[in-house]
């Protein structure tokens, strides 16, 4: 039984035949890049994933899945890609390469969203439809339950202290944020934040986290040592998820309601700019590997965008399937701070 990985985010079509060449042969950065990689994309309202090939930005093929698809996420051994299928309950493993099954792992329950603590000890996967939170103990091959924990309403998204110690949970129906101690699976405490929580990003040295205010139209700043809410970063209305942009300064964070995606400047808390011209629904992304193009699912409007960073345009989308959700590619710009998302 091979050991098993998990996540996700997209580049853009490459203009002439050496940057196609760079790309195959893993010269353009990131990591090494293999002659058959495709972005991965989760097409959650049609339970099956669309395959894009990145030099020519075009649809390839397609491979079945259970149920709701959201959210996925590469195992630690870079061996696998897990699609986690909330509906079905059960996990996929699929090569992070061609999107091809390896195997599936029934008995999940509700696996909405996903993550493994730094460490690689701890499989977390949050249950939006059951209001629970599965902690899992991960020995390199398969989760095993440690214990299920009743959190209500509606746990959305997760992230982790680079200790591995804690697991930020946001409740999206109940406007809070959870902290759960890992090694006793128990909740430390509650924080009421605003409307629909959604993803969580923690600012590099464990400083803050940021989370994405989807019934609002900004970004929450939380002193999570302190339990404060410190301030709130306007963005655009339903501000969702989070994408490092790799430049020890900027993160992305999508507004899934105004259709823009906003820059902030994590390093003091303030937003530089804004994308515009997006389709509707902005959602996850992806940052190809020379971190010029920012991909985009839309989940609205059953499109992938690619966006070049230098200009702040959207260039380029690729029809895909019903509410696109979560993408991935194998030679993506590495994330530098703990984010399952």
């Amino acid at each position: 039984m091979p050991d098993f990985p998990i996540f996700s985010i997209t580049s853009a079509r490459l203009k002439n035949t050496l940057a196609a060449a760079l790309l195959v042969s893993g010269l353009a950065g990131g990591s090494l890049a293999h002659a058959d990689d495709k972005v991965i994309i989760l097409d959650s309202g049609e339970a099956k994933l669309t395959l894009i090939d990145q030099a020519t930005r075009t649809v390839v093929g397609t491979q079945p899945t259970g149920k709701e698809p959201h959210h996925l996420m590469i195992t630690p051994d870079g061996k696998s890609l897990i699609v986690a299928d909330s509906v079905s309950n059960d996990l996929l493993f699929v090569d992070p390469h061609t999107g091809q099954l390896q195997r599936r792992l029934d008995g999940i329950e509700d696996p909405y969203q996903l993550g493994f603590s730094p460490d690689h000890k701890w499989f977390v996967t949050a249950g939006l439809r059951l209001d629970r939170v599965d902690v899992y103990r991960y020995d390199g091959q398969n989760p095993v339950i440690a214990k299920r924990i009743p959190l209500a309403k509606t746990p959305s998204h997760i992230n982790f202290t680079s200790d591995s110690k804690i697991a930020f949970v946001t409740l999206q129906d109940t406007g809070e944020v959870a902290a759960i101690d890992l090694a006793t699976q128990t909740v430390l405490w509650k924080l009421h934040i605003g409307s629909t929580p959604a993803g969580i990003w923690m600012t590099p040295g464990d400083k803050y986290l940021l989370i994405g205010m989807t019934g609002e139209d900004d970004v929450a700043v939380v002193d999570w040592r302190n339990h404060t809410l410190v301030k709130k970063i306007p963005t655009g209305r339903g501000a969702h998820n989070f994408r490092d942009l790799d430049d020890g300064k900027h993160v992305a964070v999508s507004n899934r309601v105004e259709s823009t995606i906003s820059i902030l400047d994590y390093t003091n808390l303030t937003k530089v700019g804004d994308i515009t011209g997006l389709r509707p629904g902005p959602d996850d992304m992806e940052l190809s590997a020379d971190k010029r193009y920012l991909w985009v699912t839309f989940r609205f409007a059953k499109h992938v965008g690619i966006i070049d960073l230098n200009t702040r345009q959207l260039i380029d989308t690729i029809a895909v399937g019903r509410s696109p959700h979560g993408i991935y590619f194998a030679n993506s710009a590495p994330v530098r701070v703990p984010n399952p998302d």
